[in-house]
């Protein structure tokens, strides 16, 4: 089974409902798939989602420095 090769997310099952006068009845199943995308992960081709890939390519966040009074004198 295809799955994010990051955070382990498969296929799933989803089912449908259609409204007919007034109440819901359950129609059939389907697979809903995750968007997987191929890239590079520690010189290694990878299948990874893409909210993984997001998180992957996102810059990490700058800290602030703090300053002491004393350490600024």
């Amino acid at each position: 089974m295809r799955q994010c090769a990051r955070c382990g997310k498969a296929s799933k099952m989803q089912g449908a409902r259609k409204l007919l006068r007034a109440h819901y009845n359950p129609v059939n199943w389907s697979r809903k798939y995750p968007n997987l995308q191929y890239t590079k992960i520690d010189g290694k081709r990878a299948l990874v989602c893409t909210g993984c890939l997001r998180t992957i390519n996102k810059a990490p966040r700058k800290r602030a420095v703090k300053t002491t009074a004393s350490a600024a004198k």
